[in-house]
Parts: C-alpha cells; structure tokens; sequence
C-alpha cells in the first residue's frame, strides 16, 4: 500500500475494517510474508512502531525462566530497527497512532523442544485501542517464536518517518507447520566451520522457520568432535584448532533450542568413518582397506555404544542418525580375518551390512533414540529395520511413497531437487518439488518429514548461506504452508519471494539472486528486488 501520514492516517483508523482482504483469497499481490500462513487477513491502515516497544506476558503460563521468550522479542526487534537509524520519536505522536507493545500469551508452562510440539500461534495487531498492543497467542513458546518472526516481517523502516511502521492493520494471522520436521543438514566433517558461523546458520533458519539443524558431524574425511568415552577419536580431525569440544556442542544444542530449532546428530556407520580409524587403528579391517568399519571386531560395536551414551548427554533429540549409505562391502570380503569371520557366521557381504545396520540400531534404541537411517538401508532390507525408523530418501523420488506405504517415517531430500551442492537445479524445481507425490492415503501423510541437504565434498558454508536463501525459501514454504495455500505456478511467488530474499540480505544473510544457477552474480546492476 502507498505511505500515508497525519490525516490520511487518522482517517483510516475509523474505516479500515472496511477494507480487509483475506489473504485465504486470491488477492496475495500486496502481502509479503514468507512463508503464507494459514490464515491471514489484513487492512489498509498504518501504525508507529513506539520507540519503546514493550513485551506484555500477563496472563501467560510461560515464566520464561531461561529467558527464550525474552530474549526472541529482543532480537526481533532488533532485526528490525537494524537496517537504518531510527530518527523518529514516537513519543510525540498521536498515542492512538503508535503501537506500544505486544501481548503474548503461552498457554503451556513447557520449554521442552522435542519433535511433534505444537508450533501454531495466532497473532492480531489491530489498528485501534487504548493502549494499542498487538497481541500473540500460542500453545507453546516456540509456536510464539514463530508469531515473533512473522511479527518482524509486517514491520518496516518509513523513509518518510524514519522510523518504523506497522502497514495494512488491522492483522489477523492463523498459522501452524504443515510437516513438523523441517530441516536443514550441515556438513561439518568434510568443511569444518567454527561455532560463530553455525550460530549464524542457526539464526538463519529461524527467519524461515525451520526447526531441525542435521549435523552429520564426523566423515570419512573428518572426525572432529571430542568423545571422552574415546578421546583418541578426535584425532582423526582435520588439524587441532579444526575440532569441537564438548562445551562447543552443548553450546550449539542450547544456542538452537532458545531459538526453537532441534539438533540432530549423525554418524554415518559403517561407511563413510574411515577418519575413526586414525585415533584406533583397529577399526579399519586393514591398513589397506580402512572403510566400511570393522564388522568381525566387537570393539566397533563397544566404541558405537560409546559415542552414542557421550551423545545422549548432549542431543536431547528424540532422533539420532546412523547414516548407512553407501557402503561397499568389497573391504570386508578381501581382508582375511574379516572373510574368515564371515564364513564362520555364514554371512556374505550384504548379509554383513544388515547385521552391521541392525546391531547399531539395537544400541541406540537401548541409548533412547529413535533411528534415521539414509535410504539405502530400506532399499536393501528394509522389512528387517526397526519400527521405529525412519528412513532418509536422498537419491531420487517415489521412495516416501514405499517408506510410508511399509508403515515407517521417510525425511525426503532427494538430491536432484534438494540438494545444495547441485548448481544445476533452478528455483522453480526447488519450489515444484512435492514430498507427498503419489503419497494418497491420509493415515499415511503424517508420517512424512522433509529436509534440504547441504552434504558433499563441494558444499561449504558460504554455499549454503547464499545458495540456500537464493534457491531455498521456495522449498522453506512447501515445508511450512499448507498444500492448498502454495502456487501452483512457481512464476506467481516471484514478487513475493524477491522481497524476502531482500529482507534476509537486510538480515546480513547472502541470499543470492532468484535467477540463475548455484553461485551465480547478478547479472546486472539493478535493485534487489528485480535481481
């Protein structure tokens, strides 16, 4: 809508619920919140952003002892005034004009984080009352972190005013998850990244309103994080300074949970752990063949129930990931004592990577953890996995649609379409990319969870930031809206999607442009919002 001021503003006051458009409508042209809530309406009114804006929890069942609730209206506003110096002083402003604070009600006293917690919250700014205060509801705190963050998107710096404004009051916002699992995997194995800039990708993702990190911590080319039941472990990292203490991983839990945002481990076994082995030799089946991991050897088995009792310290997550890709059994079958021990229990190779895979599930569920493994664990056995797995489709597409169909959970991030690494693939593929196709049977929808990937030798931390927000918020809506709210024409997002792409860059995040492929510039001098 266009700025108005003095009496023009006044006017709207009295008469602006004659103007309230649901956004359930077609009418999206003018509202840019991303991703589409549920529910929204809104006005054509205006409001001051009061200098002193305050936070109201009275009536709230949520003390807030840590201070997570606090401390997301600080930052909220803080991301907001952030992007000029406010010149205006609202105190000599019309009171009725300017919106003082808001209200926020949490009706549970929890601050448990915990996959499946009601995320929904209703938010209302309206535009009149004595004292004038937006209001915000929520089951649970983190459902207020949410009204939060859409909060922050409907306030904007007025040049005119230099100062902010609330446009298009009254607000009445609906919202909840469609999937309550929505993720985004960092590889710190393969790209070491120190805490500060996790801790920004962490801030990140709550703009979007993701609320799982997957940190596939340790590799084949990296081990990094200390392990005190194994302490030589860690020597298997890239340098000494490249390496996580435990006080660096309890940091990053906590630091995620106070912004609502769920942290969950992997450690891909038996591939991908040929690091494992430089701190105890003894694990690779030879010096010559060092990966998939030792399957004659208990020890494999004792340091695994090790890593994951050190883990269930420090993830509080209900999930834990034991990967299980890509595994190439040829190693086992080529070392002598690792072929005799075979033939004694009268395995072959792939019946080795199903017991390898099943004994490790066993150890953690005995630790508490429900299972994440990669894919192809099912396409191998999958009627012999755990009920209580889910499994991870990363190859290609029509995987959900047999996990469900099996009666297990499926995270879906095929790497065609989701993959951060994959320069190749356009905005429109990113946003079109459905996780439920094909997936009919409504007792079976629930049990979908979705992820994008930042996994690969080629994904470093500056990809991630700049391609995940240049490519990623399409796919951050599919995560977030309901299906009957997403365009089924990518082109009819664009406006809308610029302009948060514009608004993370305000942010400090490298969003890079809509158009073009992984790392590409803008191709011309231009305006954010056209770029």
């Amino acid at each position: 809508m266009s700025r108005r001021t003095g009496v023009e503003r006044i006017v709207l006051c009295f008469f602006v619920y004659l103007f309230v458009i649901s956004a359930d409508g077609a009418d999206l042209k003018n509202l840019n919140i991303w991703p589409m809530p549920k529910s929204v309406s809104y006005g054509l009114g205006t409001l001051y952003l009061s200098n002193d804006f305050e936070l109201n929890t009275k009536g709230s069942k949520f003390v807030d002892a840590s201070g997570i609730l606090k401390d997301a209206f600080l930052r909220s506003i803080d991301v907001v005034r952030a992007t000029h110096v406010i010149e205006a002083n609202t105190s000599k402003i019309d009171a009725s004009l300017v919106l003082k604070g808001i209200h926020i009600v949490v009706s549970s006293p929890s601050d448990e984080l915990q996959h499946g917690i009601d995320e929904s919250y209703q938010l209302h700014i309206p535009a009149q009352g004595n004292p004038l205060y937006a209001h915000l509801q929520a089951q649970t705190v983190y459902g207020a972190l949410h009204g939060l963050q859409t909060f922050s998107q409907v306030c904007h710096f007025n040049i005119k005013s230099r100062g902010i404004m609330v446009h298009q009051v009254p607000w009445t916002i609906v919202d909840q998850p469609r999937f309550s699992y929505r993720g985004l995997l960092i590889d710190t194995s393969r790209h070491y990244q120190p805490l500060p800039v996790i801790k920004k990708v962490i801030d990140s993702m709550t703009y979007a309103k993701l609320n799982v990190l997957h940190w596939h911590i340790v590799d084949s080319q990296s081990f990094p994080l200390e392990i005190p039941s194994y302490p030589k472990l860690w020597n298997g990292a890239y340098s000494m300074s490249e390496r996580y203490t435990i006080a660096d991983a309890v940091e990053i839990v906590s630091y995620a949970k106070k912004r609502g945002i769920n942290v969950l481990a992997e450690i891909d076994v038996p591939g991908h752990a040929q690091s494992w082995g430089v701190g105890y030799p003894y694990l690779w089946p030879s010096a010559d063949c060092k990966e998939p991991l030792d399957v004659s050897n208990e020890f494999t088995f004792k340091l695994i129930d090790g890593i994951l009792s050190d883990f269930s310290k420090i993830f509080k997550y209900k999930f834990i990931h034991l990967g299980g890709d890509e595994v190439n059994t040829s190693c086992w079958q080529s070392t002598p004592h690792v072929r005799k021990w075979l033939r004694r229990h009268g395995m072959n190779g792939s019946e080795a990577y199903q017991y390898f895979v099943l004994r490790a599930q066993k150890i953690a569920l005995s630790q508490g953890y429900d299972i994440i493994n990669w894919e192809e664990t099912f396409n191998n056995f999958g009627s012999k996995l755990s009920r209580k797995t889910v499994v991870h489709n990363w190859l290609g597409s029509g995987v959900a649609q047999r996990v469900v169909k099996a009666g297990l959970r499926c995270i879906v991030s095929n790497q065609d379409k989701w993959y951060l690494d994959h320069l190749d693939a356009l905005w429109q593929d990113f946003y079109t990319n459905e996780p439920l196709t094909n997936i009919t049977d409504p007792s079976n929808k629930p049990w979908s969870l979705v992820e994008r990937s930042a996994r690969g030798p080629n994904t470093s931390m500056h990809l991630i930031l700049s391609r995940r927000y240049g490519h990623g918020p399409q796919q951050l809506q599919r995560l977030w809206t309901a299906y009957e709210k997403l365009a089924k024409d990518p082109e009819q997002v664009r406006g809308r999607l610029s302009y948060f792409r514009c608004l993370l860059n305000q942010r400090g995040v490298a969003a890079a442009p809509l158009d073009g492929l992984g790392r590409a510039a803008p191709e011309e001098p231009g305006s954010c919002y056209v770029q």
